[in-house]
């Protein structure tokens, strides 16, 4: 009778063990994809909050003050020194590994010529404007070389024999010298 009441044989046990491993397989490889595993955002840039921001008073704040409360700015404009931009961007990779920018701010200071904030502009992603390349190609000077000559070009350059220590113009390599 201890026979009857016995659990089930070890047999029974292995199979009901891979079963369930398959089981889990099956439900747990779906969920893969799903934002559980999600790539991690990063941010980009030195982010400003909106208190910081508050804390700025045109015709008040100056240089130092702004310095002192944000920091050195990303960039300033190209022909106006007096305006400060700070850029900062999250973004996570998407397909290919290319980021995806999900957030962007960029906050303009302006000052005036004594140093004087005189305005603060906020931008974010929807403002960003598409820009096209230029057409056409930018000539460089120089002759035109066709791909033979550009795969051909350095044969016989160099000689093959060995160097006997003077120097052929060619700062001081030469093939088959020494230390090849």
């Amino acid at each position: 009778m201890s026979r009857v009441l016995q659990t089930a044989s070890p047999k029974r046990r292995t199979g009901f063990r891979h079963a369930l491993a398959v089981a889990s397989l099956v439900i747990g490889l779906p969920l893969a994809g799903c934002s559980l595993f999600e790539a991690q955002s990063t941010t980009r840039g030195d982010p400003i909050d909106v208190d910081s921001l508050k804390q700025l008073t045109p015709g008040v704040t100056t240089t130092a003050d702004a310095s002192a409360l944000l920091g050195s700015p990303t960039a300033h404009e190209t022909f106006d020194d007096n305006s400060w931009i700070y850029i900062s961007q999250i973004t996570r990779p998407r397909v290919g590994r290319l980021p995806g920018v999900l957030q962007q701010r960029v906050v303009v200071l302006n000052f005036d010529g004594t140093g004087v904030l005189r305005s603060v502009k906020v931008y974010d992603k929807a403002d960003g404007r598409a820009v096209n390349m230029a057409p056409g190609t930018t000539a460089t000077p120089g002759a035109s070389v066709s791909v033979l000559q550009q795969l051909f070009g350095n044969v016989g350059r160099f000689s093959g024999a060995s160097d006997t220590g003077g120097d052929q113009g060619g700062g001081g390599l030469s093939a088959g010298g020494p230390g090849l």
